[in-house]
């Protein structure tokens, strides 16, 4: 096996893969080396569309990290669950495919100084990465899912859109919403995620889509070595040329891409001397380049679960997951042809993004600096989402079976203005960094949670909605501001969307640790393309952002060496 590649990119997740997709299928076939630290992740039944929640309790396919105790989470570990083997976390995560809002690229734009991230040209490479399927359901209204052609993908290779099959009380309960005051949005994906939609799933025919897709199989000049973990790039100088993994050497002519993620492409980095130096000299790394802003600027997306049981006639869901042998049945029917309950329940859920319509007179608002202000206010950035049919009986732990007829609403805080961190915990680089996210560190944020939730919970006493509750089986009992906080500390969960530790930034930017390219400041040939170098929260669940900035990487790097 070859020793040197043209370019060596480190981890196959949404990010890893789309920069060795983008490398390898370009004309001139440069040698391209994707490296996983994982497994194969083989096995079609690894890809059930309605087991993608539970994928993350296989221990193969999880690091099974856990935040630090958070400090307003009253020292409560949280659950940081990474995708780990091909896929990335593509292969765990719940297979929300949202591109957020058209203003988060405007802004992702602005701040880095390069119209590459402008949305005309995000939603491009979008198009370019999926083959969508728009097609509904029999019986199902088009005000529920109306997508323009001209917003959508047809050729590429990550097969995404809305499941065959629906639950039968998901098309009522998108109408009480309506009926509520939460106006529909026929694509969420359109730009503007604003209203209550239908979601999007990396799905399709009953089978999850993973990263794994995009290399499937892999062209000739692309290599994929499994079970590879790097432990760190290999320098001489200034410049990067090659990684070292398990004590073999792998050297690329060109450049290595780090593809890692928010937690952990920043310990490859201070493993190889590039980082904060006072961590590094903490653990007797030798320092290549002082680099302060690698491991800050931790951000994530959090979320709580309200919870009621419902009448018997308003859902089906106890006939299903309460009898093993109808799961059992079902699994065969899904195993022959994709179809029947396995490609319905838990398959299509309502999803919506709103805004906190009086925001702006907030002291906590008003405190925050004038440029987030004006974002906040821009038309298409959301304050929280709502999110339906989730199964969360698989994910609460003690749901008895009598309480298998629910209705699950989730609840997520954007746009935290906090700032977490991960920093160096041991010179040995098998032992994962320490992550605090410092969930519901600032004013704002509890804030926007309180608010958030409360809104939602009004819903749940509405009409429309609280007709069909027979109890309430887990949520705040008031809509007080104390008790919604107390129900935020207790059951706060993240949404695994870490982002912003090797942050992106123009060239005089303090907190930058790579420039508009993707390159690492000061080291030579050496480039980071994950969600750690994306300098904006997305307003989406950003699997569909880390797809996006691997193909925007591996585009400039076609263009710099002339691949084309």
């Amino acid at each position: 096996m070859a020793s040197k590649y043209d370019f060596v990119v480190v981890g196959s997740g949404p990010a890893g893969c789309s920069v060795a997709f983008g490398l390898a299928n370009a004309p001139k076939k440069p040698t391209v080396l994707l490296l996983e630290a994982g497994g194969e992740n083989e096995g079609r039944d690894l890809r059930v569309d309605g087991q993608r929640w539970t994928t993350f309790m296989n221990k193969e396919m999880n690091w099974g990290y856990k935040t630090t105790p958070q400090e307003h989470l009253r020292n409560r570990e949280v659950d940081y669950s990474r995708g780990l083997g091909l896929g990335g976390g593509s292969a765990i995560n719940f297979g929300v495919f949202s591109v957020g809002a058209r203003d988060d690229y405007e802004e992702w734009a602005n701040i880095v100084g390069d119209d590459s991230f402008r949305w005309e040209n995000i939603q491009k490479r979008f198009k370019r990465l999926e083959t969508f399927h728009g097609a509904l359901p029999a019986g199902i209204d088009k005000k529920y899912a109306a997508p323009k052609p001209e917003d959508h993908g047809t050729s590429g290779p990550l097969k995404v859109g809305y499941a065959a099959e629906w639950e039968k009380d998901l098309p009522d309960l998108l109408d009480t919403f309506e009926k509520a005051g939460f106006p529909l949005n026929p694509d969420h994906n359109s730009g503007n995620p604003i209203g209550m939609a239908t979601v999007i799933n990396s799905s399709n025919c009953g089978v999850r889509s993973t990263a794994a897709d995009l290399i499937t199989p892999p062209p000739s000049n692309l290599t994929v070595l499994t079970r590879s973990t790097v432990q760190r790039v290999i320098l001489e100088g200034k410049k990067a040329v090659g990684v070292e993994s398990n004590g073999k050497k792998y050297f690329a002519s060109k450049e290595v891409i780090l593809c890692t993620g928010a937690l952990d492409t920043p310990k490859i980095l201070m493993h190889s001397g590039i980082g904060p130096a006072e961590q590094l000299g903490k653990f007797n790394i030798p320092v290549v380049q002082d680099l302060d802003a690698v491991g800050k600027g931790l951000r994530d997306h959090m979320f709580c679960p309200i919870v009621y049981t419902r009448t018997e006639t308003s859902t089906s869901r106890a006939s299903f997951y309460g009898d093993e042998k109808v799961m059992e049945t079902a699994l065969d029917q899904w195993k022959r042809d994709g179809t029947g309950p396995w490609s319905t329940y838990g398959c299509e859920t309502g999803i919506g993004w709103f805004k906190l319509e009086d925001m702006a007179s907030w002291p906590e608002f008003t405190a925050l600096p004038a440029s987030e202000q004006q974002y906040l206010q821009r038309e298409t950035v959301p304050h929280y989402e709502i999110f339906t049919h989730c199964p969360v009986h698989w994910i609460l732990p003690d749901f008895p079976a009598s309480a298998l007829n629910y209705s699950c609403l989730l609840v997520f805080y954007y746009n935290a203005q906090s700032r977490g961190e991960v920093t160096l915990q041991s010179a040995d680089p098998a032992v994962p960094l320490r992550f605090n996210p410092r969930f519901l560190g600032s004013p704002f944020d509890r804030r926007v949670a309180v608010e958030a939730l409360r809104r939602v919970v009004r819903f749940a006493a509405s009409e429309g909605y609280a007709r069909d509750n027979v109890a309430l089986f887990a949520g705040p009992a008031s809509d007080d501001d104390d008790t919604l906080l107390d129900y935020w500390i207790q059951n706060l969960g993240s949404s695994w969307h870490m982002t912003g530790t090797v942050k992106m930034g123009t060239a005089d930017a303090a907190d930058a640790a790579v420039d508009s390219d993707f390159r690492v400041r000061g080291i030579e040939a050496l480039r980071v393309a994950d969600m750690s170098v994306v300098p904006v929260l997305a307003s989406c669940h950003v699997q569909a952002v880390a797809y996006v900035t691997g193909l925007t990487c591996a585009e400039k790097l076609v263009r710099e060496y002339g691949l084309e």
